[in-house]
């Protein structure tokens, strides 16, 4: 190749190179100071502390290395949740010809809220790489030194307790028995005793082996196993005859009545991660605790509160120096309830051996004063943990305790027939002087076939409204009904909201006259008329529609939780005419009287009540299985009036409705 053609040829290279270099100096120098530091909060966002520490003087990187520097901008900025930092520059000054301060406002928020303040940060230009920052600690905050350190601290709400009317504690902090132990004190049979020790508290050998090898443990040390009740002395006694065991006391959700309001109240447990998840940004971590059942789950927004939370900075000596940010602890709310606690474990005691329910209703304001459902569980069992073999035999208990009863609905038998002969009168479809001719115990209406209507109990007097009461006879009602006629009966039905939702703090299952909505012919008519056919109520929405009996007419709303104002609520105001509620709660007075329901009769108290017993079977003639029903409520002028819907399953063998007032009449 020619010589100058070579000589050329390098002259061109370089005179390009230069060029390049020459452009790139150019370009660096076109790139603002102010534009360099919002590319460094950028960064910070993102959480590339790699990068940013490309970004500064060579001096301040002899002050930290990279790995000490992405160390703590990484713990501080993640340690107190930063996130959307924004920087107004609201000043560029120029302290030397490559120097250049600027002053900014910052604003970010943060596990305690927004935090903004106040800095500066000088840029120095290199020739090479333009502006570079000159770090220190005092960027994150101003008030930070290189060996102070931000701290964050949470202050946990008290989750709010709930009570009864009169005060007394149903959910809220206690005290549980923390067992342990003490790894240095075991004795020379460890293995065994520690075979014994899972054997009394439900766990494996393998899991406490576990706990005791855990990186921490040492031989003086207590190593918590398992917290147990207070009230669990027999297990305590036997824990302490084995050395090495330790048993103090723990703060603890705790729920005084047991078994007796367990369905009501529910119980707490630690969040799951598919909870924490659900209920992101609500301020649960992964300790927290969240009602998962009951009034503890329904009330979980009011009763847990929100933790305070502080970020700090600290100095070398562990002082506290300067306040950054601050989110005041708010405890939950206290919830306060209109039951009665004593009325709550009396009832519960009556019937814990039994499968039923008691709402217990203070008819003219509509307070529940007790809910209870048996059999039932212990809530404390599941806020202490419970053994795998003890959930097992909840879960697989055919009786079904977790099952709450009075937010179900069943076939009320007779209890119904107040309400068929209530919307009779109310309908003017119905006189309580109508009176029905029939004899014995059986009855049919031409071209029913096979099928027929019977009734427990023959009589002498006039089959009408007050006798076919006393006597709970089902052939007169069968009969009303099919005169009330079906548009009437049901309309009546819809009026007192059946196929409805009731308001109500719980949900309750829809009370129903039919399965698909609509009663199909003559004889489903006629047995939904003595609460049988495919009619379904629920116990609350029961107790609201006897209220009407001795309201005039009015269906009370029923309430849980404490009214600041006594204002009374109706959740229909003219389910019945005034006229045909007193009508039936004057023959209801007759059934405790001289009835049916005779034996509820208490010396000194007006009580006006009606006995049931639904039939649950296949087919007309197959043996059934009984749900005894008892309903009643007091018509004194005194503040106790009460009102009282029971049921108990398997009443044939019990004795049904009389198996209930025996049990009721505690109250009074």
């Amino acid at each position: 190749m020619n010589k100058k053609v070579v000589i050329g040829i390098i002259a061109g290279v370089v005179v390009a190179v230069i060029g390049v270099v020459v452009f790139l100096i150019l370009s660096q120098s076109k790139v603002k100071p102010e534009d360099v530091w919002q590319s460094y909060i950028k960064l910070i966002n993102e959480q590339k502390y790699e990068e940013m520490y490309a970004m500064l003087t060579q001096e301040s990187k002899s002050q930290i290395s990279k790995e000490d520097f992405i160390a703590r901008n990484k713990n501080i900025y993640e340690g107190i949740e930063m996130s959307d930092m924004k920087s107004e520059i609201t000043a560029v000054e120029e302290e030397s010809s490559s120097i250049r301060k600027i002053s900014y406002n910052i604003a970010m928020n943060t596990e305690a809220g927004s935090v903004n303040f106040t800095n500066t940060v000088r840029l120095t230009k290199d020739k090479e790489k333009g502006y570079l920052i000159n770090w220190s600690s005092t960027l994150i905050f101003p008030q930070l030194n290189s060996t102070d350190k931000v701290r964050i601290k949470t202050i946990s709400a008290q989750r709010g307790t709930i009570q009864d009317k009169n005060g007394m504690t149903l959910a809220g902090e206690g005290y549980v028995s923390s067992v342990g132990i003490v790894p240095g004190k075991l004795g020379e049979n460890k293995d065994a005793d520690i075979e014994k020790i899972a054997q009394l508290l439900g766990m494996t050998s393998e899991s406490i082996n576990k706990s005791l090898s855990a990186s921490w443990v040492k031989d003086d040390v207590f190593v918590p196993l398992k917290k147990v009740s207070m009230d669990d002395t027999d297990l305590k006694k036997a824990l302490l005859e084995i050395q090495g065991i330790k048993i103090t006391s723990a703060k603890s959700r705790v729920y005084p009545l047991g078994e007796a309001a367990a369905h009501l109240v529910g119980y707490v447990q630690n969040i799951t991660a598919e909870e924490l998840e659900e209920n992101k940004d609500k301020g649960y971590n992964s300790n927290s605790i969240i009602g998962k059942a009951g009034l503890e789950r329904i009330y979980e927004e009011r009763l847990k509160g929100t933790d305070g939370v502080e970020i700090y900075i600290e100095d070398a000596e562990g002082n506290r120096k300067t306040d950054i940010a601050k989110i005041d602890v708010q405890n939950g709310e206290n919830i306060k309830l209109t039951i009665d606690s004593n009325m709550q474990t009396k009832l519960y005691n009556e019937l814990k051996q039994d499968e039923g329910f008691f709402v217990v209703m203070h008819p003219k304001t509509g307070e529940l004063l007790a809910l209870v459902s048996t059999p039932s569980y212990n809530p404390n069992d599941f806020v202490i943990g419970m053994s795998t073999e003890k959930w097992n035999s909840i879960k697989n208990n055919e009786a079904n305790p977790m099952l709450v009863r009075y937010l179900q609905s069943y076939c009320p038998g007779s209890t119904f027939k107040p309400i068929t002969g209530a919307i009779g009168l109310t309908t003017g479809s119905l006189s309580e002087n109508d009176t029905f001719t029939y004899s014995g115990t059986r009855w049919k209406k031409d071209g029913w076939g096979e099928y027929d209507i019977t009734t427990l109990t023959e009589y002498d007097e006039p089959k009408n409204l007050r006798n076919a009461l006393i006597n709970s006879d089902n052939i007169y009602f069968a009969q009303a009904t099919i005169q009330i006629g079906k548009s009437n009966f049901t309309n009546g039905l819809k009026k007192i909201k059946f196929g409805e939702s009731i308001d109500f703090i719980l949900s309750l299952a829809k009370s129903q006259y039919a399965n698909n909505g609509e009663i199909s012919n003559e004889k489903l008519l006629a047995d939904s008329g003595y609460g049988q056919g495919q009619i379904l109520v629920n116990p609350i929405h029961m107790a609201s529609i006897y209220s009407a009996f001795a309201n005039e007419g009015k269906m009370i709303k029923p309430y849980l939780e404490v009214k600041e104002n006594n204002e009374v609520e109706y959740l229909v105001e003219n389910a019945f005419t005034a006229e045909a509620a007193n009508i039936i709660k004057d023959d209801m007075i007759q059934v405790v009287e001289v009835g049916t329901a005779k034996d509820m009769k208490v010396a000194g108290r007006t009580i006006a009540g009606k006995t049931g017993t639904a039939e649950l079977k296949a087919s007309k003639d197959a043996e059934a299985d009984v749900l005894g029903w008892f309903n009643c409520f007091t018509t004194d002028s005194d503040e106790n009036q009460l009102l009282v819907v029971s049921m108990v399953e398997n009443g044939r063998d019990l004795g049904g409705s009389h198996y209930l007032i025996k049990k009721i009449k505690t109250l009074f």
